[in-house]
């Protein structure tokens, strides 16, 4: 049996701390929750990417030996 519902909702404020990838806002009457993972090739590619190629060991030589990000020193505890 299927219900049909029609709902009017007015929000005048909300406030929500947090939303994650995984998370669920659910406004007014829902009986079941369906998931949804659409995968499109929207750049028309028709083969796989080529393989990753490792770095020999001569190029990473050649690496800075310091972070590119500068990072703050640890305080005290």
């Amino acid at each position: 049996m299927n219900y049909y519902l029609q709902q009017t909702i007015q929000i005048r404020f909300i406030k929500i701390g947090g939303m994650t990838n995984s998370s669920v806002l659910q406004i007014g009457a829902c009986g079941q929750i369906n998931t949804n993972s659409y995968l499109y090739n929207t750049g028309g590619y028709t083969e796989p990417a080529p393989e990753a190629q490792k770095k020999s060991t001569t190029e990473s030589q050649g690496a800075p030996s310091t972070s590119l990000v500068p990072l703050q020193a640890p305080g005290p505890l």
